[in-house]
């Protein structure tokens, strides 16, 4: 039996990767501040939600520590694990960001998604095949003014990737995926993003108008198949666009 957890589920990537999985009657484990009604109602019962914010590190360890996670994996034989929330701001130069900012990004960004990846290598204590998924950035693999917080983030989700693949323990694949530019409401807020604080902010305009942002569930399509193809983890970090 595969089940999957999806974090940030409620909406945009999350949401779709969500419910491509349910469609593929893959239960899910959704975290996120808020729910998915709708997505709820239509999953036949193979949703369970967790209201949790990944940016509350205290809230995080106690929910780790309450085993809801242990007990959704226990009749697994493939866990999936996808690291998809995240938080855009603080946006702007080094002396711009409010400290209490960076701390929540950089909790939800990488904290939560590293805690996250060995609890769920806990829960399955090699018994299952885990599959770790970070939704990677192109930020994280190039330096955008603006985006230092952000950017590191998925450069350490990058690098955590690349040194679990390194540990060669079996029954855990690991992959950081850059999934492109999707039309989701952090696109959104990267176009209302003030010059001054995000030079590229036109780029991004540009791609909205012209139609070059990739739809939620089109995206999802193609991250789902990578996270249950036999070549997921053969490269441990990728981007979506590039692979075959």
């Amino acid at each position: 039996m595969i089940k999957a957890v999806v974090t940030g589920h409620s909406r945009g990537l999350g949401a779709a990767v969500a419910e491509n999985l349910l469609a593929r009657e893959i239960a899910v484990l959704g975290l996120a501040r808020s729910g998915h009604p709708d997505l709820a109602a239509r999953s036949a019962g193979r949703l369970t939600e967790v209201a949790l914010d990944l940016a509350d590190a205290a809230a995080l360890v106690r929910w780790l520590e309450g085993g809801t996670l242990a007990a959704f994996a226990a009749d697994a034989d493939t866990l999936l694990l996808v690291n998809n929330a995240g938080l855009l701001a603080p946006v702007g130069i080094l002396a711009a960001q409010p400290p209490a900012a960076v701390v929540q990004a950089a909790t939800c960004n990488v904290a939560a998604a590293l805690a996250l990846a060995t609890a769920a290598a806990q829960a399955v204590a090699g018994r299952a095949e885990l599959r770790v998924l970070h939704v990677s950035s192109g930020a994280g693999r190039n330096a955008i003014a603006g985006w230092s917080v952000y950017g590191a983030g998925k450069a350490a989700l990058d690098h955590h990737a690349r040194t679990v693949a390194a540990d060669a323990t079996p029954g855990v694949r690991i992959c950081s995926l850059a999934p492109g530019v999707v039309d989701t409401d952090m696109q959104a807020q990267i176009r209302a993003t003030p010059l001054d604080d995000f030079p590229l902010r036109g780029k991004f305009e540009a791609l909205k108008a012209n139609g070059g942002l990739a739809t939620p569930a089109d995206c999802a399509a193609g991250v789902v198949a990578h996270l249950l193809s036999d070549r997921f983890g053969e490269a441990p970090v990728a981007d979506l666009r590039e692979l075959g």
